[in-house]
């Protein structure tokens, strides 16, 4: 039981009617209602990030059916939709906020949709919503230099424990995608652990800041959703998506080699 698989849901925007830019990614308050009783009547436990890491991390035993339900950005839905129904079932989740897209005082403008104002978080963590970090602005994390990458966990790790009152301890990467360089400075920061996406289930081994996720968008119908609960077809679910991954990391990967030669051609000019 030491590696069980669990499945980690990633949710972005809840709503009725989201943006062209949150589209795909969207999931109707109807069919997020329906995906939560789903989850009730199979009698999956849901768990936050930082729970599921602290069973694993001290040995103590999960729930016979874990799962974790996490929200990245912060839309406002998330308050709207999502709460009360976590609310009703009893529910535990995790919401990790890019500080710069909320609404309030360290607003930057780059948000996608209506987003969570500071007032709506704070309700949401009252409620047991656990509240982690995913940067300030949302950029590509592993093409930022050194300093502006610890500039960017820093800055969203002093919002969130000023407006809460506590230090996240949790964090997800924006688009999912990390590096060595990019996981040790969220340590370094003072993240536990820290969730990418992969589109497969999560286990033990994989370590603490590689915590793999499933996507849960506008399109998945409530049969694909028991089946990412239950961890069967998820690669042939997610064929086409881990295709095109792959292919952006050696494009991503280039493009890093160009950026170091050019800095090295440029101090020794």
């Amino acid at each position: 039981m030491d590696d069980l698989p669990v499945p980690i849901l990633m949710y972005h925007s809840v709503a009725a009617a989201p943006s062209d830019a949150t589209r795909a990614l969207s999931v109707a308050p109807e069919a997020f209602a329906e995906q939560m009783a789903l989850i009730g009547d199979l009698g999956l436990a849901p768990l936050t990030t930082a729970g599921l890491a602290e069973r694993w991390r001290t040995g103590r035993p999960l729930p016979a059916r874990p799962v974790l339900i996490t929200f990245d950005d912060g839309y406002e839905g998330v308050h709207r939709h999502a709460l009360p129904v976590l609310a009703r079932h009893g529910f535990r989740a995790t919401l990790f906020v890019s500080t710069g897209w909320l609404r309030g005082a360290y607003d930057t403008g780059g948000g996608l949709d209506t987003m969570l104002d500071w007032p709506q978080v704070r309700e949401l963590a009252a409620a047991g919503v656990e509240v982690g970090g995913h940067s300030h602005t949302h950029p590509q994390l592993d093409q930022l230099g050194d300093d502006e990458l610890r500039a960017e966990l820093d800055r969203c790790t002093e919002i969130v424990g000023g407006e809460l009152g506590a230090r996240p301890l949790s964090f997800a990467y924006p688009y999912g995608y990390s590096s060595r360089r990019v996981r040790q400075a969220v340590r370094a920061s003072g993240y536990a652990q820290a969730l990418a996406v992969g589109n497969a289930l999560a286990r033990r081994r994989q370590g603490p800041y590689a915590l793999e996720r499933v996507t849960v968008r506008r399109g998945t119908g409530v049969e694909e959703f028991e089946r990412l609960l239950q961890g069967r077809a998820i690669a042939r679910t997610f064929a086409a998506d881990r295709a095109l991954t792959k292919g952006y990391a050696l494009v991503r990967r280039a493009r890093q080699v160009r950026q170091v030669r050019r800095k090295a051609i440029r101090s020794r000019v």
